[in-house]
């Protein structure tokens, strides 16, 4: 589903955000990338989503060079990448159900079937009775969750999510990990970047380990027996 091949992201005067990466990511794996602050993950998850371009090397998604593809080709390959941000990106003169619908209106999904998804999405998370609410009357955590509920309700084949626990307590943090876990036994791809290593450590999955831009682990636990 993804890779990397000696990627390298240079900023104007020299300073790099990522070094000759190379990974790859299969399709219906959950893989977390971690590091300091700095270390490059965002770079990562901009480059996997066609925001941002390697100055060196190649990336893939879904078969596609990411770099290769046309202008007009990258909204409709965007969309097929559900994305979990760290500012939330909520449009406040919408409801949060609105919110959530939107990527699914775009899609051009009936409004019978936008309803159950939006309703199924906020059940997930926890806000199953403010859908009416406006993002301005949610903490900050709502509205993370509002976030994840947006990017998982078109049921994308990659979803990928920047620090997505960040503002949440850390049972409802290990809530929202379990269902990106669902979401990858059933097929989706997932990418999460995350500082939070107790709960990366709980969640026994793979792991890709950056520093200073550099790939320096790809660690694999020992299957639960």
């Amino acid at each position: 589903m993804i890779r990397f091949a000696e990627v390298t992201r240079r900023w104007p005067g020299g300073r790099e955000g990522l070094a000759e990466v190379s990974f790859e990511v299969e399709a219906g794996e959950m893989v977390f990338v971690t590091g300091h602050s700095g270390a490059g993950k965002s770079t990562v998850l901009r480059l996997v989503a066609g925001s941002d371009r390697a100055s060196r090397g190649k990336v893939w998604v879904g078969g596609r060079e990411v770099a290769a593809l046309r202008p007009r080709e990258l909204p409709a390959f965007r969309r097929s990448i559900g994305q979990v941000f760290q500012d939330h990106r909520l449009l406040a003169d919408r409801s949060v159900a609105a919110n959530v619908a939107l990527p699914l209106a775009i899609a051009g999904l009936p409004r019978a079937e936008i309803d159950k998804r939006v309703r199924v999405a906020l059940d997930k998370v926890g806000l199953g009775d403010r859908g009416g609410a406006s993002p301005e009357e949610l903490s900050a955590g709502e509205q993370q969750r509002v976030g994840i509920a947006r990017a998982v309700a078109p049921k994308p084949p990659l979803l990928i999510a920047d620090e997505p626990t960040g503002n949440l307590d850390p049972q409802l943090a290990q809530e929202i990990m379990t269902l990106f876990l669902t979401l990858a036994e059933v097929g989706t791809t997932v990418l999460v970047a995350s500082h939070d290593l107790h709960l990366i450590r709980r969640m026994r999955r793979r792991v890709l380990v950056l520093e200073r831009g550099r790939l320096i682990d790809d660690f694999r636990p020992e299957p639960v027996r």
